[in-house]
């Protein structure tokens, strides 16, 4: 047995990624417990549920463990025991105990799964049979197995509101239960089985209850007669089966517990076993439970005891001696009388389904291809975890899973390709089940016409040998049938036909020890595994098919083989995972690579999370280091440098820190530099190197990853800064020295689809956003000023309150050196100094110096003033309509000329410059007049439209009338909110996808109702807009924003927080005209809403202005823009 160990990246990562879906709260386990048949897989499969646990589909603190069942066959009923047992150890040992003690059971939900007998169409048993399902909502990318499907029954389907006790539970059917199912379980005591519907003919080959009407289960069926099923008939007209799942409470679990140091059941257990007990096998159903069934006589379940085996038991034929019927016998006696009297009672699911997975290949095939209802969570598909070449050679009513098909490969309906690597022109026709075929191997398969077949790559060990052997049987065979049946085929044939086609012998398939019954395909010593001189493949059984007999009949004679029992008696089931994963891998490289080349909205954390949770993160570091490195599009190596950053995040584990953070650490520098520079080839090099050395803690994978986003960011903004294309500038006379150049800009307020301008998603995703130039109380609110002066210098002044107003810095600049901080938004004077830079007034970095350049270039310096009226957060766009306003003032007066279009693309060149990122949304709302629709396509280089929105001017008088601003008193903390938004984008949350469309769409049909002047649809886009900005960046809404909203909801037709929201300014669109008085009387009455500010506002008509004065104050100036 093995008990879960802390896994290397176990973690929830709850504080990194919003989770992909949500689903009802399900049982909160205490422990799982899996048994497998063999000591050599407990391993094995006790690392697949813990990556199940670090990839979050099971709750972090449950106890996992995986347990062998003992040494000999002990049947469903000693497993349970014998798993109650360690589970009851491992909890009392938890609690600190030293001994076993039931005690730790009465708050304990407990769930134990049987993987029962080997399966021989799936190396790793019937369990963890990987499905064509996908689980679209979790967190990591995960196969989908029958285990996990039952796992998620379990919790979210049977179990909820279930009290302390023990679920057992068979992994050998294939279970559906679309609804959710009210189980009572108010005054529950004893048993509860759960039982599906099924017709009379289907329960002839299984199991059913007999229920009276009160509920009880009165007797257990297996394989009656049609006259005894019919007995247990429904009012539905159909029979209960038993679906192999067990509740058994507390009190009932602790009596089935306290058995186990009794003889003859102490011998279901490893603590029976290692006592030297005689091995006892007891059936979970026909022996424990048909005890307590209530028709059930203590004669006839005590003295005609007998062992039921189910047909998916894959065991030797064995007589029952009279020593094994007293031990039997003794056995029952004991639950007798311990468990008899206590109720069993049925969960009847009226829409569940069950198909028990046979040893028929038909049946397996038709399982795994047929499309039909799957569990809630989960979606069919028919192509699932795979890559392909051409897809379209694909049937629909085929399945591939987990699987690479590279070149042309055909599937027909109703065949099975999965865990296979195949390369080629291969034809897989109907009826078949191709598994675990390597790429090597696919070779030969294109010599073969493939139909009705089953082909299995097996991956086995033989005395210390690691090997990997082919099977073949046929899909109608019968694996039991013995050979004397008329009915017995290999590969759909009579064997006589088949011994002549390929010139075997009967003699050589069963040896002179296999005689009767038991010469049946099951035991047929058909596969080659070893050959002393000779590599096995998978050729060594495809020559059954009747190609090249002779060579390959005295090879196949002369090797050594195994029967189907005997490969699956030696199953290196450690290895078939371990191929598993590496296919899945594999995919999840190419996906990672053709993601992003080819720039779909496909999400990757799922495939990161899984990856690091398998540890495989250094395959897809590899990955993105490549595309990174070799791709011509900055955008393209930006969001890959993002991913990078977010697989670092992942390996941290939740530990080490925030995300965001400094990234300036000089280590970095270098790699900085190269990609400043534009050698991103070189400089992705250098980032890898540099990581290398930061892996080895959490804090310092949280900080790497913080410099990879710092990377990124400087990608975009090189990407950005494409928008250069589209600034054109003209020549003109220089103003005379001492004239100033005043330029004036309204406020802007977003209407709709904001956030869809802002880099990257406005160049991947394409933006559309909807703006209002704004007057603030009458006033245009922000402005720049410049002239010409004598002295050869950068004379900065920048006034925190409006022109002329409030107090003011001065900032002198003699030398190139005090322009160093350009690019550090909060050094004094940034913005100012950027401007310079960026209107080429000023080269930085040169040789020559600044002193020298402004007397060559202007004949002397200039004096700039800058001013905003506008609270610093306020979400109207201050920021980049000032930059707008410098831009201008600073072209004039260098003597240039340029229309808004450039403009608009001039200040995104500058917030590159000055690293502050942002959109174009606000210089487009503040510098254009009135109302206008911005909008850019996804591409580069980054362009940006502009269309003005027809609108009467009566409609804009009822605007007027009916828009108000009010201040919230919150300052808005923007750039954090920022960080949030493009880490989400950049891992393509399937939220954020979903919303980048929608900003777009509501932005479209709000310029169409500002058209057609309809305030109340305008009100309603408003409020669309309000939820998009919130599910954009969780957290932009402040609590006493919130309670105001609220107050004012029944007052507006719609309201938003301007810009990114978090605070600032909130504007209304009224139901009535001219409410500022009543609006003030609202929120005064209110408690608790702090300070605020109500203010007019109206639709600007003229947007930037740009004029020449003689002197300040001159009453004509002369208008330039």
């Amino acid at each position: 047995m093995a008990s879960k160990a802390d896994g290397q990246h176990a973690e929830t990562l709850a504080t990194e990624q919003q989770n992909f879906g949500s689903q009802p709260k399900g049982v909160e386990w205490t422990v799982i417990v899996l048994t497998c048949q063999y000591k050599d897989s407990v391993y094995a499969f006790q690392r697949e549920l813990e990556i199940r646990q670090q990839k979050g589909s099971i709750a972090p603190g449950v106890v996992l463990l995986t347990v062998e069942d003992p040494e000999a066959h002990v049947g469903s009923g000693g497993a349970t025991l014998n798993a109650l047992l360690v589970a009851a150890e491992h909890l009392s040992a938890r609690a600190g105990y030293m001994v076993v003690t039931s005690d730790v059971l009465q708050t304990a939900r407990i769930l134990i799964l049987h993987m029962g007998r080997g399966f021989p169409f799936d190396d790793c048993g019937r369990s963890f049979t990987c499905l064509p399902v996908e689980s679209p909502n979790s967190k990591a990318e995960a196969l989908v197995c029958n285990i996990d499907v039952l796992l998620h029954i379990m919790a979210h389907k049977l179990g909820p509101g279930c009290p302390p006790g023990v679920w057992v539970c068979s992994t050998d059917m294939i279970l559906t239960i679309p609804s959710y199912p009210d189980i009572c379980w108010e005054g529950f005591s004893g048993v509860r089985v759960v039982s599906v519907p099924s017709t009379v003919s289907y329960a002839r080959n299984h199991g059913v209850y007999l229920i009276d009407r009160e509920g009880f289960v009165c007797d257990i069926i297996y394989k009656g007669t049609e006259e005894r099923i019919k007995e247990c008939t429904l009012q539905d007209g159909r029979v209960p089966l038993v679906s192999g799942i067990v509740f058994f409470s507390s009190e009932t679990a602790e009596k089935l517990l306290a058995t186990h140091v009794t003889p003859p059941l102490d011998a279901c257990t490893y603590m029976g076993l290692d006592s030297g007990a005689r091995p006892v096998q007891l059936s979970i159903f026909f022996d424990i439970l048909l005890c307590m069934a209530r028709h059930t006589r203590e004669d006839v379940f005590v003295n005609k005891a007998s062992r039921i085996l189910q047909s998916s038991d894959i065991v030797n034929p064995t007589t029952t001696d009279s020593s094994d019927t007293a031990i039997m016998r003794s056995a029952r006696a004991v639950l007798w009388q311990e468990l008899r009297g206590i109720p069993v009672t049925v969960a009847y699911v009226a829409d569940g389904c069950y198909d028990y997975m046979s040893l028929s290949a038909d049946d397996h095939i038709r399982n795994l291809s047929r499309r039909g209802s799957v569990p809630s969570g989960f979606v069919d598909r028919h192509i699932t975890h795979s890559e392909l070449t051409h897809p379209a050679l694909l049937n629909e009513n085929c399945s591939v899973i987990n699987s690479l098909l590279d070149g042309e490969v055909r599937v027909e309906p109703n065949s099975v390709v999965q865990h296979c690597h195949l390369q080629g022109s291969i034809h897989v026709r109907s009826g078949c089940l191709l598994s675990g075929v390597d790429l090597m191997s696919s070779a030969v398969l294109r010599q073969y016409q493939l139909s009705d077949v089953i082909i299995q790559g097996h991956h086995i060990r033989l005395r210390g040998l690691k090997l990997k052997i082919f099977s073949i049987t046929g899909r109608r065979d019968d694996l039991q049938v013995p050979f004397a049946s008329d009915s017995s085929t290999f590969l759909n044939v009579p064997w006589s036909e088949f011994f002549e086609r390929t010139g075997i012998k009967k003699e050589e398939v069963w040896g002179p020890s296999i005689l009767g019954n038991d010469q049946c395909l099951l035991n047929a010593q058909l596969f080659p595994v070893f050959h002393t001189c000779e590599p096995i493949g998978i050729e060594d059984v495809l020559w059954f098919l009747g190609l090249g007999t002779g060579r390959f009949l005295r090879k196949w004679q002369s090797a050594w083989r195994l029967s189907m029992k005997g490969v699956l008696s030696c199953l290196d089931q450690q290895a078939e995972l371990a191929w598993r994963r590496q296919l899945f891998l594999t995919r999840a490289q190419r996906k990672v690579q053709s993601t992003l080349l080819a720039r779909r909205d496909n999400s990757l954390w799922p495939l990161i999370r899984a990856a690091v949770c398998e540890g495989h993160e250094q395959q897809i570091l590899n990955t993105l280091d490549t595309v990174a490195a070799t791709t011509e599009d900055l955008g393209v190596a930006a969001r890959t440098l993002a991913c990078v950053a977010d697989v670092l995040g992942c390996m941290a584990g939740g530990q080490g820190g925030l995300r965001s953070g400094p990234a300036a650490n000089r280590a970095w520098t270098d790699a900085f530099r190269l990609l400043e520079n534009g050698d991103v080839a070189l400089g992705v090099a250098r980032l890898t190197e540099e990581r290398g050395k930061w892996l080895n803690r959490p804090d310092l994978l949280v900080r790497a990853a913080r410099h990879y986003e710092g990377a990124e960011q400087i990608l975009i903004r090189q990407a950005v800064m494409s928008a250069r294309g589209f600034i054109s500038l003209g020549q003109v006379d220089l103003p005379p020295m001492d004239h100033w150049v005043v330029a004036e800009c309204p406020a802007r307020i977003d209407i709709s689809g904001g956030w869809s301008d802002t880099p990257p998603i406005t160049y991947e995703h394409g933006g559309a956003v909807l703006d209002i130039a704004v007057l603030v109380d009458k006033r245009k609110p922000i402005g720049a000023k410049v002239r010409r002066i004598a002295e050869p210098e950068l004379h900065l002044v920048l006034s925190s309150g409006g022109r002329d107003q409030g107090v003011a810095m001065e900032i002198v600049c003699q030398s190139l050196e005090e322009l160093r901080d350009y690019c550090q938004p909060h050094a004094p004077g940034a913005l100012l100094k950027a401007a310079f830079i960026c209107t080429e007034i000023i080269r930085y970095p040169s040789q020559i110096s600044l002193r020298d350049q402004l007397m060559v270039g202007f004949g002397g310096g200039f004096e700039l003033h800058t001013w905003s009226s506008l609270p610093h957060g306020s979400g109207l766009g201050t920021s980049s309509i000032l930059a707008g306003a410098v831009m201008a003032a600073l072209i004039t007066a260098a003597g240039k000329s340029c229309d808004t279009t450039s403009l608009i693309h001039s200040v995104l060149h500058l917030e590159q410059m000055l690293t502050t990122g942002g959109g174009w949304q606000d210089q487009v709302g503040g510098l254009v007049p009135g109302i206008k629709m911005g909008r850019s396509k996804p591409q580069l280089p980054l362009r940006v439209d502009i269309e003005r929105i027809a609108v009467t001017d009566e409609f804009v008088k009822i605007l007027n009338d009916h828009l108000l601003l009010v201040y919230t008193g919150k300052t808005r903390l923007a750039r954090n909110l920022l960080q949030d938004v493009l880490r989400n984008w950049y891992a393509r949350l399937p939220s954020i996808v979903e919303n980048a469309d929608a900003l777009v769409r509501n932005a479209e049909e709000c310029a169409q109702a500002f058209i057609e002047g309809d305030l109340s649809r305008i009100g309603q886009c408003l409020n669309t807009y309000w939820q998009q900005k919130k599910s954009m960046a969780p957290g932009c809404e402040p609590s006493a924003v919130r309670q105001m909203m609220a107050v004012l909801q029944p007052h507006v037709h719609g309201q938003s927080l301007a810009g990114a929201g978090g605070g600032g300014f909130l504007y209304l669109l009224t139901r009535k005209p001219r409410q500022k008085e009543e609006i003030e009387r609202i929120l005064r009455a209110s408690e608790g809403l702090g300070n605020f500010n109500v203010h007019e506002v109206e639709v600007d008509v003229t947007g930037i202005t740009v004029c020449l004065t003689a002197t300040e104050g001159q009453s004509n100036p002369t208008r330039i823009i």
